[in-house]
């Protein structure tokens, strides 16, 4: 199982905004005008793009040096995750249920560099239920379909389980989550809590698509219904 973090398990957009202009100003020595919005793209390619249209040209040394900067202003401000954020309805006990699923590894799935997802999950109880080091995430330069497969690289290395379509699933909550997923090889539960309509994640492609994550059986069932016993035992 992999899951998106932001908009489909928690909402810390407000914090991730200062963190990003502090990071900006510490890379550039400007003020951020303008962040492009995330739109499910990973933190590499947000980098990029915040720094073309405020006027940037990008160097060799800006990605790493951002991403650094990044952590560092994002982790200086954990302490209001919790206060000025949210995680999503029903998330905690949507981890939860899917735990409980037989032979299920959940991890994400996520465009946010590793540290910083750590601590968004971290501030809402959510870290328990995820195994970080299986993950893909927003500092390595790759599209979001190719880091499913690096995720399901690393699953299969510690696992020693190949996977495919048939054992692996994304949940998330925007068309590029649909999009990766059909790409990259899983099965896709769209979640209308975030970026995207409902319609729209059922357009791309999702094999099925929940309103939220209230209703923890439902996604049981969601799960279950795109796997099947023998493939979940493999993960």
């Amino acid at each position: 199982m992999l899951w998106n973090v932001d908009l489909t398990l928690v909402d810390v957009a407000i914090v991730t905004r200062d963190a990003y202009a502090e990071a900006f100003r510490a890379v550039t020595g400007r003020p951020l005008v303008k962040l492009v919005p995330p739109m499910g793209r990973p933190d590499s390619e947000i980098v990029f793009e915040t720094l073309a249209v405020n006027g940037v040209q990008a160097e060799d040394d800006h990605l790493p040096g951002f991403l650094a900067a990044l952590a560092t202003a994002f982790a200086a401000r954990k302490g209001r995750l919790a206060k000025e954020g949210r995680a999503m309805a029903g998330a905690k006990d949507a981890l939860r249920a899917v735990a409980r699923l037989d032979g299920v590894a959940q991890t994400v799935l996520t465009g946010t560099i590793k540290s910083n997802a750590v601590l968004k999950l971290k501030a809402f109880g959510l870290d328990k239920f995820v195994d970080f080091e299986l993950g893909g995430y927003g500092e390595e330069p790759y599209p979001k379909a190719t880091l499913l497969q690096v995720a399901q690289g690393r699953a299969k290395a510690r696992l020693g389980t190949a996977f495919t379509a048939a054992n692996t699933v994304v949940i998330g909550d925007s068309v590029r989550d649909v999009q990766a997923a059909r790409i990259g090889g899983a099965a896709m539960i769209g979640v209308a809590s975030g970026r995207s309509m409902a319609a729209e994640l059922r357009e791309a492609g999702a094999d099925l698509v929940l309103p939220d994550l209230s209703n923890a059986s439902e996604v049981v069932q969601a799960v279950a219904a795109l796997t099947t016993p023998a493939t979940r035992k493999a993960g």
